[in-house]
């Protein structure tokens, strides 16, 4: 809902009001405002593989039904994932293009996922385990009692980038270039009222060029290529860059590959988990009879995660280009068209999720989402993505009785991603 019942009530009457053919729901200032669901409400019951003609990003086609996204995200030989992960299309022409296994079909997707998949093993979560609630632990432990600080930076991005750091091995002192390679590779350059923190720290005044945003890229490439450069030299070790140096599929790829890549786990390891912790915090302080039933009964936590993970949906959506012509609810896909998942509807979608406009912690099948996607592309991190969330909030729930927002919370510009730059909390001392 958004933030406000005024503002959430005129989103409601535009929604019903426009055209159905004339609704966009990739609307970025719509994800700002928090005001997306009753477009989406209205496509599910109405249109709910719906083809929009005209937006910012070109034509495409809606997916907003959960049924209807798993059919295509089950169906990759007609779904192509190829070169694209968003709405938006890479500029025709352009020579800076970074592949990345994300955005690729079988077989070269499958064989670069299996490269990295032993990072998130059981053994190795169960490694992780006792160092996430170590550093999360020192986080909240830290921050600051009886006066107002932003959770996003304080906590959220500091224990996911230190995570990040881990999986990479990467020099501990510079985790939060990570977490600046990360903004800048899902922050549009052209809008510098969107820019991050982190970002701001190199660009204060003004909005950065094209060519600066990419030299910046390109540092990353270099940072990483040296680190690439002594592991490949050095026995196989259980970090990602070690993994993708020493791995059959990985260990020839062309630099800007490798960038891809390297941004791809980057952001996949950093940006949906922070979010997804930011979103919790408000999830519960808008809905604190749900809080006070954990408080109750924190075994509660095993449902309590992924539905955090629903509600925040922190990967608003998904992109593939038919192949072919397909049909699918009735309607026509022609091939070479753009189809958008979106996740955000589907984890929304009435006929698949009982009352899902609710935050509810005990939810009988609290995994029914598609948060992390589905088919082979569902996300590869996704149970130490859960595994960190549960243990951030386990340790929450011994420290905290109280955490109040004290700012509405100030989201990213994005269709893509359901981020928060910021939310300024206050941690009440005790009486």
């Amino acid at each position: 809902m958004a933030d406000d019942a005024a503002t959430f009530d005129a989103a409601r009457a535009e929604a019903y009001s426009t055209p159905i053919e004339k609704i966009d729901v990739s609307v970025q200032d719509r994800f700002v405002s928090n005001t997306i669901w009753p477009f989406f409400e209205r496509l599910r019951r109405e249109d709910p593989i719906h083809y929009c003609a005209e937006s910012e990003f070109g034509p495409y086609w809606s997916i907003t039904k959960f049924d209807d996204i798993i059919a295509v995200e089950t169906n990759h030989q007609v779904f192509s994932s190829e070169k694209a992960i968003g709405i938006f299309d890479p500029v025709p022409g352009d020579d800076f293009q970074m592949p990345m296994f994300i955005a690729m079909d079988p077989p070269k997707h499958d064989e670069q996922r299996k490269v990295i998949q032993p990072i998130v093993s059981s053994e190795n979560l169960a490694n992780f385990a006792p160092l996430i609630r170590q550093r999360a632990a020192k986080i909240l432990d830290e921050l600051p009692i009886g006066e107002p600080f932003d959770w996003v930076n304080r906590v959220s991005i500091e224990l996911t980038t230190q995570m990040l750091a881990t999986l990479f091995d990467f020099p501990f002192e510079d985790r939060r270039k990570l977490t600046y390679w990360s903004d800048l590779a899902t922050t549009d350059t052209n809008e510098p009222e969107n820019y991050s923190e982190a970002i701001r720290e190199v660009f204060p005044d003004t909005a950065m060029t094209v060519d600066q945003g990419r030299a910046e890229l390109m540092a990353c490439a270099f940072y990483f290529k040296n680190l690439w450069d002594q592991r490949v030299n050095a026995p196989p070790a259980n970090d990602l860059i070690s993994m993708l140096a020493h791995g059959e599929a990985t260990k020839e790829m062309p630099l800007m590959e490798f960038l891809g890549n390297i941004l791809l786990l980057i952001v996949g390891g950093n940006d949906t988990t922070r979010n997804s912790i930011t979103g919790g915090l408000l999830a519960f302080t808008q809905n604190p009879d749900q809080l006070a039933k954990l408080r109750a009964n924190p075994a509660l936590l095993d449902s309590a995660i992924p539905e955090i993970i629903r509600w925040q949906t922190p990967v608003a959506h998904m992109r593939r280009t038919a192949k072919a012509d397909v049909q699918l609810g009735g309607k026509t896909i022609k091939a070479g068209d753009k189809v958008v998942m979106w996740y955000v509807s589907g984890n929304r979608d009435e006929t698949a999720i009982e009352n899902p406009e609710a935050f509810i912690v005990d939810r009988e099948r609290p995994r029914h989402h598609v948060s992390f996607g589905f088919g082979i592309h569902r996300c590869v991190g996704m149970r130490l993505a859960e595994m960190q969330l549960k243990i951030v909030w386990e340790e929450i729930l011994k420290r905290f009785p109280v955490i109040e927002i004290v700012e509405e919370p100030v989201r990213v510009k994005s269709c893509f991603l359901r981020a928060y730059r910021k939310l300024m909390v206050r941690i009440p001392a005790r009486a």
